[in-house]
């Protein structure tokens, strides 16, 4: 997604896993040879991914299903998906609806929220003005990290008009969190620039501002429980619970960074590698209920998974540095999740 830096300027390099599936029962190995010569041959381990993943590949302007192995098992849109006029481009954020039968999909450049049935392979509800950014009622302006509610609500971080927003996808009638291009950090009243809104555990969210580097836990009503500043982390991205009073937030900067940290703002781990191994506009981590770490590496056009004991990348899709189209790469991939088994047998995997 094209995020809003805490200055108020904006960048066009885009900047979020619940359910787990079964491990394979044998560990496998994959090589992955960025491209360039006399690159170096990267060993992936499969059995670091505890399923497919489930990228939005921005760049690309589609949405992909990827193995352990990394093998392409699922792709959208393909030809004839789309109706006659409908559009469908950088997609950055992607996350399965509670049942698996369907993918919110955020077009943040384009402006759009959509959700996607996964056996018709049709969008079956949209919300916003196609390439138009507004304050207008109807619009959205760069949105991100859409998903549904248990209600059946879409709550959406709708990042430059600076609020929290509820949309009934019935009606498309709304409700929100802050008011209306007031971008400054007082939650509930006021947001600065909200580029993440994650439900927690407990039935709250967790709300990520980009000015003023804050993170709120709150209701679904705005009862704000604690605020905290992340540690460490220029331009906050996406943060999300990982256990109790551990949380996780990434820094969508180059070079960019990985942390968790709790409720009180404490640093509790961090992973920043430096020179060519450094991230580059990191914009989502989760953690894998394996204990490893799936992030977005944007800018360097790679998904990756981290051992957080030893700090090393085990398991990578794409190139390092090197955007495509062919199997294997990936262009500015934005936004994961990883597939849940209710959505396995839709997705035909």
């Amino acid at each position: 997604m094209a995020e809003m830096l805490a200055s108020l300027t904006y960048v066009n390099t885009s900047s979020k896993l619940k359910i787990s599936v079964a491990t394979a029962a044998v560990a496998a190995l994959f090589l992955t040879t960025p491209a360039g010569a006399g690159a170096a041959t990267f060993i992936s381990d499969a059995t670091a991914v505890p399923g497919s993943v489930l990228i939005a590949d921005e760049g690309n302007s589609r949405i992909i299903v990827v193995s352990p192995h990394g093998k392409v098992q699922w792709v959208f849109p393909r030809k004839g998906d789309l109706s006659p006029g409908q559009t469908f481009r950088t997609p950055d954020d992607v996350f399965f609806s509670p049942d698996g039968t369907s993918i919110i999909a955020t077009e943040s450049e384009h402006q759009m929220v959509s959700i996607i049935d996964i056996a018709t392979r049709k969008i079956t509800f949209e919300y916003g003005v196609a390439d138009h950014g507004s304050r207008k009622p109807g619009s959205l302006n760069n949105p991100d990290d859409a998903m549904l509610l248990p209600d059946g609500r879409l709550i959406v971080a709708d990042i430059k008009n600076c609020r929290i927003l509820f949309i009934d996808t019935s009606t498309k009638k709304t409700t929100q969190l802050g008011q209306t291009g007031r971008c400054v950090h007082n939650p509930p009243k006021t947001f600065g620039s909200p580029n993440g809104a994650f439900p927690m555990k407990d039935g709250r969210q967790l709300v990520t501002e980009i000015n003023g580097n804050w993170v709120d836990a709150m209701t679904l009503d705005g009862k704000v429980s604690w605020a905290v500043h992340t540690p460490g982390i220029k331009y906050p991205s996406d943060t999300n619970e990982v256990s109790p009073n551990v949380y996780l937030t990434v820094d969508f900067s180059n070079p960019g960074a990985i942390v968790e940290f709790d409720s009180k703002g404490k640093l509790l781990w961090k992973f920043k590698p430096t020179g060519s191994a450094a991230l580059n506009h990191t914009s989502l981590a989760h953690g894998l209920p394996n204990g490893n770490i799936i992030a977005t590496d944007d800018a360097n056009h790679r998904i990756i998974v981290i051992n957080p004991k030893t700090k090393k990348i085990v398991w990578e899709y794409g190139h390092k540095g090197h955007a495509g189209t062919a199997p294997g790469y990936l262009n500015n991939p934005d936004g994961l999740e990883l597939v849940p088994q209710s959505a396995a047998a839709a997705l035909g995997i």
